[in-house]
């Protein structure tokens, strides 16, 4: 089969998944959790082979980190799946209506895109999150997970179409153009009438090729630098723990915490024993000269540093005087994926929500909590960090268009 064949297949699925009923569709997304966890030890063998090459090739920890699957994450995916299975169904859902003077009723409501495009590397939990939501949305999605994860990606394939197909749905309402290596990204790219929108998920270098070259419609995800500004006000009791959270918990992904900026005053209280912590975590800070005061074994900070994702055990510290200072800072070397503000200062904390230009902005929270699970999605399909359609995380009203329905009774234009 051709990739131009394979998205034709995807494209006359889709009206059969756009005609599916929620039972149709949680049956499916029920019976793929069962058969992720049926065949478990296949899929973690597929994924040790990516995993062996990925350490041969010297590929960075952080993407390691979310190539790996074991038999917990394994078992996340399938809880994904029927956490999806559990929501509210969006499609057909009435955005509004009303009734013109004349007669006419006319309601706007909610209608699946169709055929949904996934770009993405190493993150085989993107594949079942993005088949999950397209599934419950009524979408199909065909997907390019990347040489490093293709043993996972085509083992977990073959599991969400054996699900599809034993509930009745067209297996190709998920397929991937994986075999067809670069070539399959270049044609779902240039697939306009066969795909309706695309979605990047990875690098900077992969989003920004995915943008510039596309000619089908693409809902651009973000890098994450992401910020906290301790401000005078700030509870440190509280402050320290929730700095740790954000850079340490998972630092490979994209909401974890990569320049943290002080309020001079409270630089002194909170540093060396925040430099402490970090240090016992394995944290290595690159610091702004009055950090390297506090913290003497930091790293010396560049300017590079604060617009670097380190995806990393890696964190940027700088001293600041003041909000206004902080705002700057932000507005110059954000990427408008998360930045949080630790305050006690009600004031400071709704400027801060109000002048941050970010798709998720926070009050004294850690960043991990930017995520469509913790937002109560199921999963996500990604963090749109643009202004159009969709901002922040992706669930299942993201992948949704909508469409007009006008019902009358022998009404014509004067």
């Amino acid at each position: 089969m051709s990739v131009q064949q394979l998205l034709q297949e995807a494209k006359a699925a889709s009206a059969a998944m756009g005609r599916a009923n929620s039972s149709a569709k949680n049956q499916a997304l029920e019976t793929i959790a069962s058969e992720l966890e049926k065949n478990s030890a296949l899929i973690i063998a597929a994924n040790e082979l990516d995993m062996s090459a990925a350490q041969k090739n010297d590929v960075s920890q952080a993407l390691q980190d979310r190539l790996r699957l074991d038999q917990a994450r394994v078992s996340s995916l399938a809880t994904s799946l029927r956490k999806i299975a559990q929501l509210d169904d969006p499609i057909g859902e009435s955005v509004r209506g009303m009734t013109l003077p004349n007669g006419l009723l006319v309601q706007q409501i909610r209608v699946p895109f169709g055929v949904i495009g996934c770009i993405y590397e190493a993150r085989p939990n993107v594949t079942i999150d993005i088949a999950g939501l397209a599934i419950k949305s009524g979408n199909c999605a065909v997907l390019r997970g990347g040489s490093a994860a293709e043993n996972t990606n085509k083992s977990l394939i073959s599991v969400i179409q054996a699900g599809l197909e034993k509930t009745g749905l067209p297996k190709s309402a998920v397929s991937t153009v994986d075999p067809f290596g670069r070539d399959g990204a270049v044609e779902l790219m240039k697939a306009n009438g066969l795909v309706d929108v695309l979605i990047p998920r990875g690098s900077a270098s992969l989003i920004r090729t995915v943008v510039t070259e596309s000619t089908v419609p693409v809902i651009e995800t973000g890098d994450g630098v992401v910020h906290i500004f301790v401000d005078a006000s700030a509870d440190l009791a509280t402050a320290i723990p929730i700095i740790i959270n954000s850079k340490v918990q998972r630092p490979s992904v994209c909401n974890s915490l990569e320049t943290l900026l002080v309020h001079a005053d409270v630089a002194e209280k909170i540093l060396p024993a925040l430099g402490k912590e970090l240090k016992e975590n394995g944290v290595t800070v690159h610091g702004c000269d009055q950090t390297l005061l506090h913290i003497p074994d930091a790293m010396s900070a560049t300017d590079d540093d604060w617009a670097t994702e380190y995806l990393s055990l890696d964190l940027a510290i700088r001293v600041i005087a003041d909000l206004d200072s902080a705002l700057t800072h932000i507005a110059k070397f954000s990427t408008k994926h998360t930045d949080s503000i630790l305050t006690s200062d009600s004031l400071n904390a709704e400027r801060f929500l109000s002048e941050v230009d970010s798709s998720v902005v926070m009050v004294n929270s850690s960043t991990r909590f930017t995520d469509g699970g913790e937002f109560g999605f199921g999963a996500e399909v990604g963090i749109s960090t643009q202004k159009l359609h969709a901002r922040g995380p992706m669930g299942l009203r993201e992948l949704t268009s909508t469409k007009w329905l006008v019902r009358g009774s022998g009404q014509v234009r004067s």
